[in-house]
């Protein structure tokens, strides 16, 4: 076997679920491939399968408790977090990602997880009525909001003798899904992608603005898609409640559109890639009064508006050999409107989504995009998380490069 994951570090999880027999394959596969492999098992797992049969296919001792039975030392998650390149929780039964939505952090490897600084993977095992159950999907739901890759379990001969859905995935699948990763991860090494995410406040007053209901989520799952594939990522981010958290995202924030203009024409002289995804107000206010506006002293009030410099076609102007990619949120023919934006601000693709989709939009965890070329070609996806919903646009501008 071609040692493709030579160097890799890789934290295997195995919970107790009889599909715990296949995670001893999984690991002779990941050994072969030329991965190091730390197993974390739960004290349920070890009712399936041994620690001894897992320690001798790894090379390494195995860790379920936080503290070893013999010597009484100390295994420390935060060190198995910052070790690991990927962790993979093969199988995952319905009460460990419960625990990994809820952070009830009671064993081994639910605390490693919450420490990760890694990417996670989790092929889920369990009877077809427990994965079909509301509460399974939700917490599958949260999983893959948080950035969790979610192995499809498979249908099949269950081992309650009932047939459905439920079944983990096998080794195999599970391996090539791990070299397609660690592949994918180096794909946009040593570019500067520049990403805006969020909206823009144009000031009134200085406690009144004009905006939007733009969450930044969007934006920020891009920036954390592009800086999981390699790239240095500056992200210029408009007023939000969000975090980053991977080391290679520079944020820069920004309040109002000629703010995040000169960020962006900043950054975008350096840069391979920009992606617009920012929700910028396209008017601002004359004038910002010097203190708050009192409503007794007057019966009304008229804002004078005036229009905000375009930071997308700023760029297209500007463009050269870079990639340009906008982002198009419409109430009504929106392939037209978006088809028009893309040529008007020389991009080289716009992401397309609909307001009268329910599933997309401001302030939802998913979005349904359809993604417009400079070619006049197009590709619609289904409704998906914004996380992977940013993976289906980055795959698109690679093969733009």
């Amino acid at each position: 076997m071609e040692q493709t994951l030579k160097g890799k570090h890789i934290v295997l999880g195995i919970t107790g679920g009889i599909a715990a027999y296949k995670s001893a394959y999984l690991l002779r596969l990941l050994i072969k491939a030329g991965a190091e492999v730390q197993v974390v098992i739960t004290p349920n797992g070890k009712e399936f399968i041994t620690p001894a049969t897992l320690a001798a296919l790894s090379g390494k001792p195995v860790v379920s408790e936080f503290f070893a039975a013999n010597t009484g030392e100390w295994h420390s998650h935060v060190d198995l977090g910052l070790w690991s390149d990927l962790m993979v929780i093969a199988p995952a039964t319905a009460s460990t990602i419960g625990k990994m939505v809820s952070g009830v952090a009671d064993n081994m490897l639910v605390t490693t997880y919450l420490s990760a600084k890694s990417h996670v993977m989790v092929a889920p095992a369990m009877d077809l009525d427990m994965w079909a159950h509301p509460s399974t999907q939700r917490n599958i739901a949260t999983l893959m909001a948080d950035g969790v890759e979610i192995i499809q379990p498979g249908s099949g001969e269950l081992a309650s003798h009932l047939t459905g859905k439920g079944r983990m995935e096998e080794p195999e699948e599970i391996l090539r899904r791990v070299e397609a990763f660690f592949k994918k991860k180096e794909s946009l090494s040593g570019k500067h992608v520049v990403v805006t995410a969020g909206p823009t406040y144009e000031n009134i007053d200085p406690v009144r603005f004009i905006g939007n209901y733009s969450s930044g989520k969007m934006g920020f799952a891009i920036a954390e898609e592009a800086a999981a594939r390699g790239a240095r990522v500056t992200l210029i981010a408009g007023p939000v409640a969000l975090q980053t958290s991977h080391p290679a995202i520079e944020r820069i924030d920004v309040r109002s559109a000629r703010e995040m203009l000169h960020q962006a024409e900043n950054a975008f002289a350096d840069c391979d890639i920009a992606i617009l995804s920012a929700a910028v107000a396209d008017y601002a206010p004359a004038e910002c009064a010097d203190s708050k506006i009192k409503r007794e002293k007057t019966d009304g009030m008229t804002l004078q508006l005036v229009k905000n410099p375009d930071i997308a076609a700023t760029l297209g102007k500007e463009k050269g050999s870079r990639i340009l990619v906008g982002f198009a949120l419409e109430t009504d023919h929106e392939m037209e409107n978006a088809a028009r934006k893309l040529i008007n601000k020389n991009l080289d693709m716009i992401v397309v989504n609909s307001l009268q989709n329910p599933l997309a939009g401001f302030n939802k965890d998913t979005n349904q995009v359809t993604l417009i070329k400079a070619d006049n070609t197009s590709k619609a996806f289904p409704a998906k998380t914004k996380r992977e919903v940013a993976a289906d646009i980055l795959d698109e501008i690679e093969k733009l490069k």
